[in-house]
C-alpha cells in the first residue's frame, strides 16, 4: 500500500526480530538462524495469530507454488518458451557516496535478470564501515513480508555487497517506487534473550496448517522467503 513503514530490527547471536508497524497493525518476524525457523506473528484488527516454518518447508512451498506456474504456463500461448535458470545477480559499484544516519554510504545498483532477458536494477547505498551477522541489509528478512507478491526478489544479491545497506530504492507495481532507509543504528545496545520469546497470547500454527486454511496457498497469499 501507500503511506510510511516502520520498522526496527534487533540482531543477537543467532537471532533476528523485526517489528514492521503500519496504518493496517503491527508484524512481527523472528528468525532463529540457528535451527532454521522463522515465525511470523500479526496484530490486525484486533486479532493476534502467527505461523512458523522451517526452511524446508518454505523451500517446500516454494517448488508447490513453481509447478503451479508452470502449469499455468503450459496452458499459455508462452508455453514453447524454454524454462529459464536463475542468473546471479550483477553488482556495479560507483564513486558516489552520501551521509545517512551518521554513515559514509558509498552508491551501488543490484541487477537481476528476469524471463527474456528483462532487468530489474535496485539502487542500494551502504556503508563499508561494519557488517551485521545474519542481517545484510535495514528491513532484513521482513521485506520478503512486505514485498508480498511482487514478482522475483529484488534483493537478490544482497549479501554481495561489502557492508550493510543502509538505503535502497526499488520500483513497484503501478509505476510506484519503494524507498527503504536507516534512521538510526545502535551497535552498542544491550539486547535480552527473552525479547526473542514468542508471546503466549498469539495464536500460533504451523505454517502447513495456515496454508490449508488458505485453501493450500500461503497465508494472507504472502511470499515468505528465506530469511537472512
Amino acid at each position: 500500500g501507500d503511506g510510511e513503514t516502520k520498522s526496527v530490527s534487533q540482531v543477537k547471536n543467532y537471532m533476528v526480530k523485526t517489528v514492521i508497524k503500519s496504518d493496517m497493525g503491527r508484524i512481527t518476524i523472528i528468525r532463529n538462524n540457528d535451527s532454521k525457523l522463522t515465525t511470523t506473528l500479526m496484530e490486525m484488527m484486533g486479532n493476534k495469530t502467527g505461523f512458523y516454518a522451517t526452511d524446508e518447508e518454505q523451500a517446500e512451498m516454494r517448488k508447490r507454488v513453481d509447478s503451479m506456474m508452470k502449469a499455468r504456463t503450459k496452458d499459455s500461448a508462452t508455453s514453447s518458451r524454454p524454462v529459464q535458470e536463475p542468473i546471479p545477480a550483477e553488482i556495479s559499484i560507483t564513486n558516489e557516496t552520501k551521509k545517512i544516519a551518521g554513515y559514509v554510504c558509498k552508491k551501488a545498483y543490484i541487477i537481476n535478470t528476469r524471463i527474456l532477458g528483462l532487468k530489474d536494477t535496485v539502487i542500494v547505498w551502504y556503508t563499508p564501515e561494519f557488517k551485521i551477522n545474519n542481517l545484510s541489509s535495514t528491513g532484513g528478512s521482513a521485506m520478503s513480508f512486505v514485498m508480498g507478491n511482487s514478482g522475483a526478489n529484488p534483493m537478490n544479491g544482497v549479501d554481495k555487497i561489502d557492508g550493510f545497506v543502509m538505503r535502497y530504492e526499488t520500483k513497484m507495481r503501478r509505476g510506484r517506487i519503494m524507498i527503504v532507509e536507516v534512521t538510526k543504528v545502535d551497535l552498542s545496545k544491550e539486547i535480552a534473550d527473552k525479547d526473542f520469546d514468542i508471546p503466549k497470547d498469539f495464536d500460533v500454527k504451523p505454517m502447513k496448517e495456515m496454508g490449508s486454511m488458505m485453501g493450500g496457498g500461503a497465508p494472507g497469499q504472502i511470499q515468505i522467503r528465506r530469511g537472512n
